[in-house]
């Protein structure tokens, strides 16, 4: 937040819309009369479930004017930026923007954004993991990125990852492979049996499966082998990241997302280390970027 008025200073006066849509909440903020307005509504996944995200996105621009008490026919001039999972490419940006009411949109995934919040304009790394998963790093005003390609190939170390993981570890339990622990023992009396397990998975999204993380990162606090060889695992991802982007002692790395704090006590001491407090949030990100862009009928 801090950062987002600093970066924003110049134009306060401007009426924007920032959207940050991850893989299990979205979240809308819009600036309006030297006020901010901020409102939550559920995931917008634009490649899992666009019709679900178009839904998501309309219930919370419709949020936004109630809370600032303007119509919509007015909250459709601001300009307007949305960082949404699921953008892989801009067929599906253009897509989504023209299913929309606002006049003036840039519509990308949410990684730059995230970056943006993280970073503000300085230079330094970002491990953002939440039920998904990126990594980035700045060096010289230029970014570099590298995963955030959903659930089904990338988002190593994310929530939804863990939360795969940590089922396929109660099947392995059932076929004798690793020993059962009080998390695998929580898991498969929930499910009431492997086919239970099974016909979980076969149908879950990347939400459902992230839902198990608040429950592996409690569990390997308490020294459950499953739960820390999971949190292990995810480092060892983390670290790997890092270090193929070419972090550097001295760089800081910000994390973001509910999960990536959680990973400290399990990095490389070198990496800790240098974990550091985001500038500000990925939905700070949006606005800022938002803050950037020409409305309709405007000359740059």
């Amino acid at each position: 937040m801090v950062l987002y008025w600093l970066c924003m200073a110049h134009v306060s006066d401007s009426s924007i819309i920032g959207v940050d849509g991850g893989g299990t909440t979205c979240r809308f903020a819009l600036v309006h009369g030297g006020r901010r307005y901020d409102v939550q509504r559920r995931a917008a996944n634009a490649t899992t479930d666009p019709v679900g995200a178009l839904a998501a996105l309309q219930e919370g621009l419709s949020a936004l004017a109630q809370a600032a008490n303007i119509p919509m026919t007015e909250l459709e001039t601001f300009p307007a930026f949305l960082g949404l999972a699921g953008v892989v490419d801009d067929t599906i940006a253009r897509d989504l923007a023209q299913a929309l009411p606002l006049q003036t949109v840039r519509i990308e995934d949410d990684r730059r954004s995230a970056m943006v919040g993280a970073l503000g304009t300085s230079d330094g790394c970002v491990i953002g993991i939440g039920t998904g998963s990126f990594f980035g790093r700045r060096v010289d005003a230029r970014d570099r990125i590298i995963g955030g390609w959903g659930f089904i190939l990338g988002d190593a170390a994310s929530g939804a990852d863990l939360g795969r993981h940590l089922l396929r570890c109660v099947l392995e339990v059932h076929d004798g492979l690793r020993d059962a622990t009080a998390l695998t023992d929580h898991m498969l009396a929930k499910f009431g049996s492997v086919a239970g397990v099974v016909a979980f998975a076969t149908s879950a999204k990347p939400g459902d499966f992230a839902g198990f993380a608040p429950q592996i990162v409690a569990a390997a606090q308490e020294g459950d082998k499953v739960a820390c060889h999971l949190m292990n695992q995810g480092a060892q991802n983390v670290s790997d990241a890092l270090r193929d982007l070419g972090w550097q002692q001295g760089e800081r790395i910000c994390a973001l997302g509910g999960l990536a704090p959680h990973y400290a006590p399990y990095l490389p001491a070198d990496i800790a280390a240098h974990l550091a407090e985001p500038a500000g949030t990925a939905l700070d990100g949006t606005l800022i970027l938002a803050a950037q862009l020409t409305p309709m009928g405007e000359t740059a």
